[in-house]
């Protein structure tokens, strides 16, 4: 009987980019757009990208050029409203 040897899983980690979007917001994305943040300075986006980098199995990396966010960080328009409860 013949077997089927799967192949390992994929073992490389992700990349956080660190760095400004147009605004001059800091943020920190994963490469996989598993995670996002935005932070008030580059020493907190770097802090956090450090502390969380081993959970991704990622590499912390400076942006040379700036992110586009992928959560909007407009305000909720008075015409909006939040979910009841989520998902």
């Amino acid at each position: 009987m013949a077997s089927i040897n799967d192949p390992e899983p994929d073992q490389r980690g992700s990349i956080f980019f660190v760095g400004q979007d147009v605004a001059g917001h800091w943020l920190v994305q994963e490469s996989n757009g598993q995670m996002e943040g935005r932070f008030v300075s580059f020493a907190a986006a770097m802090g956090f990208a450090r502390a969380e980098r081993h959970a991704f199995h990622a590499e912390v990396v400076v942006s040379a050029s700036p992110l586009v966010p992928h959560v909007p960080f407009t305000p909720v328009g008075a015409d909006e409203r939040a979910m009841a409860r989520a998902a």
